[in-house]
């Protein structure tokens, strides 16, 4: 299937338009499940192109269209930012700044391409609002808060996502990333990682700095189970299994020479089935109390902070859009790719009510930049550098998996 030359044509003469709507979202970054300027903008848009919009999970928009008889079917957009302090140097670069749980103020960016995601939604949207004579159905836009904390996908499925809007026959999404512009990345079957967050509270005995013998040193005490932590993948896992196992943050003490009486670090588990999961689970857990224990230091703290599901694409739907995808984009430009260990929370629409779905990626960087080093995902300097065909690619991606379905 290949779209209608009328919908590819009215992208192309709003290309400009749409490459601004993006620069305006890139500078209005907010925090996960703080996302309410960029809901606001998002209803008030979605409404003025005839869709009905609520909000739903706190910050989350659905936006529906009925267009006569047929099936249901669904596009979700995520719209969070993160908190990185923006170095892409653009003249559109966020200046924004956002309050994190703990109180904490910090910059915010853009900085894995959700200004994107909603910018090809609103398009998508746009377009499918403009040429109802070409399909037959109804559409459901999910633009979705916190997907970088997991919280959204869940927030809006407890506030009765599929008891308030019509439940779907197959859901799509997308995400920008590192390739190619123009090109698309498709994976059949598990597509994405499970992710388990932890934060790990090291107790210890607070002491001067020059009387260690009268102290429980937490931060040696954290560096001890960090290091022993890497052998959870290098020793207790097989080489068969996919697992991720990453300390970004350790946090301890304010002056040199005190000893604290505690430290906090966190722990990121990537794994792709629930066995291997249960065990690096059970291994971490047994590595902390056991140092712990060994120190002869109080019982830790395992807390979770957020997971993350599996993202499982349906063979059979996803085998059908790649098809698709080739007809409009060109053979070479879709590629059938293996799982990528990141994660995402989309699947839980699917998952909630035991309906396919299908999640790919696809590129925003120019093969020069990519041959230089472009930035990836949650960098300070990610920034897509040939906007216009990566947001022209999605938005004929979205249209090819929406209208396949909707077509008359």
């Amino acid at each position: 299937m290949t779209l209608n030359p009328a919908l590819v044509q009215d992208l192309d003469s709003n290309l400009e338009s749409l490459v601004e709507l993006y620069k305006e979202f890139h500078q209005i970054p907010e925090l996960s499940m703080q996302e309410h300027a960029t809901a606001q903008k998002i209803t008030s848009i979605v409404q003025s192109y005839g869709y009905d919009a609520f909000s739903c999970g706190t910050t989350g928009v659905v936006a529906t269209l009925k267009n006569g008889d047929g099936p249901v079917i669904a596009y979700r957009a995520d719209t969070d930012g993160l908190p990185i302090q923006e170095d892409t140097g653009v003249d559109f670069a966020s200046t924004a700044r956002g309050t994190l749980p703990d109180g904490t103020q910090v910059p915010v960016m853009h900085g894995c391409g959700h200004d994107t995601h909603i910018s090809v939604g609103l398009e998508t949207a746009r377009l499918l609002a403009e040429h109802r004579d070409l399909w037959s159905g109804t559409v459901v836009f999910l633009f979705q808060p916190g997907e970088e904390t997991s919280e959204g996908a869940a927030g809006m499925l407890a506030d009765g996502l599929w008891d308030r809007a019509p439940k779907p026959s197959a859901i799509f999404g997308q995400h920008v990333w590192p390739a190619v512009a123009g090109t698309v990345n498709v994976s059949v079957g598990t597509a994405m990682a499970m992710a388990n967050c932890l934060e790990v509270t090291v107790h210890g005995k607070q002491a001067h700095g020059s009387q260690p013998e009268n102290s429980i040193d937490p931060v040696v005490l954290g560096a001890f189970m960090v290091t022993r932590l890497q052998t959870v993948v290098s020793r207790e896992i097989s080489a068969r299994e996919a697992v991720v196992l990453t300390i970004a943050t350790f946090h301890a003490g304010l002056k040199e020479n005190i000893i604290p009486d505690r430290a906090v670090f966190t722990i990121n588990l990537r794994t792709f089935d629930e066995e291997a999961r249960a065990k690096a689970m059970g291994a971490i857990e047994r590595i902390i109390r056991a140092e712990a224990a060994g120190a002869g230091a109080p019982e830790p703290e395992i807390r979770q902070m957020f997971e993350f599901p599996r993202c499982y694409n349906d063979p059979d739907l996803t085998t059908d859009l790649i098809g698709s995808l080739r007809a409009e984009l060109g053979e070479d430009s879709v590629i059938e790719s293996a799982a990528v260990t990141g994660s995402e929370d989309v699947g839980r629409f699917g998952d909630e009510i035991g309906v396919p779905y299908v999640y790919w990626f696809f590129g925003g960087h120019t093969k020069e930049a990519l041959e230089a080093g472009a930035s990836g995902n949650h960098s300070p300097m990610f920034l897509p550098d040939d906007v216009s065909t990566a947001l022209r690619t999605g938005v004929r991606a979205a249209l090819t998996a929406l209208v396949g379905h909707l077509q008359k």
